[in-house]
This record gives structure tokens, C-alpha cells and sequence, in this order.
């Protein structure tokens, strides 16, 4: 028995302009009615087709899942550097969207919010890095600090540890970069989860729910990496389409296989556990770290338990390789300052 209807699978974008094609925002949603490609060309046009995806969902009756490409969560210990109080993922969450100035045509102010958080974190240029050329500031550096070793916040949270590749959601600009995705994607999500049209029923995995599934969880949001996967080019182009068609298929037959459920419960230890959904949050469909290259050459790696081959274009069905990638290349990126 399968346990979602819809799968809605989001690769998002901080461009400070309307912006379609390659790096700009997809969407893919995957139902028993068929699957859906969209590339809204503003944020706001994305949270708007997110809505009316859930609410028809909920009109259905049926049971969705929604990840996002962006981290949900940042390294344990930065909420309470910014003095914020309660859960500290809500509460990273509400100061994060009061923060942010994002308007209908694309522009925002999130290297201003990071140098902001930084000058409260230490009255310096720490944790965020990375700014436009046009940019100065005091409280945001162009180039890494190196300072995660001495002044108490680690550069990575625990699950992008396992995955080679990923990058650091303080990073702001140039290639792999993800933290202006974080920024200016946590405000929308929290919106869309905090609808009242279905606000009883949806979930923030795995801040709310644990590391499982409760049943009332009819809307669950979770972040996710399409680089943990190979994609199918041919479900393309651009590559950004293709990520989400490809994803929002694999999540759709590791349902059917009933192995989606193991993605909601990673082994991890019981402290591990505790600042992951107190905090930092997972990444959905890594049960497993990912090793490099060097290391594997070492030691002798289990197989990833990665899903079973997706459903798609004759293409990509005949020799399907949904495994994980080895070396965690294509990660999330935002290579311009938009």
C-alpha cells in the first residue's frame, strides 16, 4: 500500500530577477492524474502553483509529500547565538521570514539579512559568507571566513557530512552555493505549511513529526537533494527539469515498493536524532552516508539501499540507475548573486 498520492518535487531559486530555463525555479508534481513540469519565473508565481497544488490535493483526499531542494534547517547551536527562544527550528523559521523583504518581481534583500545574522552572531563577518561584487559590508565577507573552527558553529549540519558534495548553507554565492536558497525558500515553506486551509494536517519533516510518519501527517514537507540521484537527462532540458521529473518518479517508486517508508526513519544514534529534529534537520532518501572516492578505496562499502528503478520515458526506463551518485557531483547550487 502506497503511502502518498502526489509527489511535488520543488528546485528552487534566489535570483533577484524573473527568471525561467536553466537555474530559475521547477516544479514537478506526480499524481494519479499524471505529472505536471511548471517553471514559474518569481518566487511568489511559485508559491502560488504550490498552494493550488495542495489545496486541490486536499480536495482529493489525497495524502502528499513536497520536498524542497534547499536545507530545512542550519547547524545545531545557531538559534540560540541569535538569542532566539522556544524550538529552535520554529523559531529560526519566524525570525528568518520577518527578516526577509521579497517582492513580487524577484528582488530581496537576503545578503543583507545575512549580514544582519551574522552581525548579532558575533558582531563580525561569521557565520554567512559570500556577497555581490557591488556589495560592501562589514558583516558579510566575500570569501570564507575559515573561522568554523574557533567561534563555535560548525560549517555543515550532520547529514551533509554524508553527502559529498553538498554544500554549506552559509555559503551565499558561487558555485554549489545554498544559502540564499535557504533564505529566501524557509519563508515560503513556513507559509505553505502554515495555510489554514490544511494547517492541522501538514507536517515539517522531521521537526514535527519525528524521525517517522505519523498518520495525521496528510501534507508533509521535507527537504531533499536531487544530486543524491543520477538523472535522466532525457527528461529534460534544462537539467533543472530534469532533476525534478526524475526525483518526483523515484519518490513515486520507492513508494510503490514500499520503501519510502525506511527514507523517514535513518539510523542514526538517539543524540543524533535529538539535534536533527530539534534543529538541523535530513535530508529525505539518505539512509546512508556516501563515501568519496579515496576513502572507498580504504575500506569496503556497503551498497547504498538506494530505490527501485522510476517510472519514465523508454530512455531512461530501459537502463535506470537511481542509486546515488558516487561522488556527489551537480550539487545544490546558486552560481550568480541574481
Amino acid at each position: 500500500m502506497r503511502l502518498f498520492d502526489t509527489y511535488i518535487i520543488v528546485d528552487w531559486s534566489a535570483a533577484r530577477t524573473p527568471k525561467t530555463g536553466r537555474d530559475s525555479i521547477w516544479i514537478c508534481r506526480l499524481g494519479i492524474d499524471g505529472e505536471t513540469a511548471l517553471n514559474p519565473p518569481t518566487r511568489h508565481a511559485a508559491r502560488e502553483i504550490l498552494a493550488g497544488m495542495l489545496a486541490d490535493a486536499i480536495a482529493n483526499g489525497e495524502r502528499v509529500v513536497a520536498g524542497f531542494d534547499f536545507p530545512f534547517g542550519y547547524p545545531a547551536g545557531f538559534a540560540v547565538r541569535l538569542g532566539l527562544e522556544g524550538a529552535p527550528w520554529r523559531a529560526l523559521w519566524d525570525e528568518i521570514a520577518r527578516l526577509v523583504e521579497d517582492r513580487d518581481d524577484n528582488h530581496n534583500n537576503r545578503f543583507d539579512v545575512a549580514a544582519a545574522l551574522n552581525e548579532r552572531v558575533c558582531g563580525g563577518a561569521f557565520p554567512f559568507w559570500g556577497r555581490p561584487v557591488r556589495m560592501e559590508s562589514q558583516f558579510l565577507g566575500a570569501r570564507h571566513h575559515r573561522r568554523h573552527d574557533t567561534d563555535g558553529l560548525l560549517e555543515k549540519r550532520l547529514i551533509d557530512t554524508w553527502m559529498v558534495g553538498a554544500q554549506p548553507c552559509w555559503k551565499l554565492i558561487g558555485a554549489g552555493s545554498v544559502g540564499g536558497q535557504v533564505l529566501t525558500g524557509l519563508p515560503v515553506v513556513r507559509a505553505l505549511r502554515d495555510d489554514p486551509r490544511w494547517a492541522d494536517r501538514a507536517r515539517v519533516w522531521p521537526f514535527e513529526t519525528g524521525l517517522g510518519l505519523p498518520d495525521d501527517a496528510r501534507i508533509v514537507f521535507a527537504e531533499m537533494w536531487p544530486s543524491w540521484w543520477k538523472v535522466c537527462p532525457k527528461l529534460g532540458p534544462p537539467n533543472d527539469k530534469a532533476q525534478v521529473r526524475t526525483v518526483a518518479r523515484i519518490f513515486a517508486s520507492a513508494d510503490r515498493a514500499g520503501e519510502i517508508a525506511s527514507w523517514f526513519t535513518p539510523a542514526i544514534s538517539d543524540a543524533e536524532a535529538k539535534q536533527v529534529v530539534a534543529e538541523e534537520a535530513w535530508t529525505l532518501g539518505v539512509t546512508a552516508p556516501r563515501l568519496r572516492a579515496t576513502q572507498r578505496r580504504g575500506a569496503l562499502a556497503a551498497p547504498h539501499p538506494g530505490p527501485l528503478p522510476a517510472g519514465g520515458e523508454r530512455e531512461c526506463a530501459n537502463t535506470p540507475n537511481t542509486s546515488p551518485r558516487v561522488r556527489g557531483e551537480g550539487g545544490r547550487r546558486e552560481a550568480t548573486d541574481g
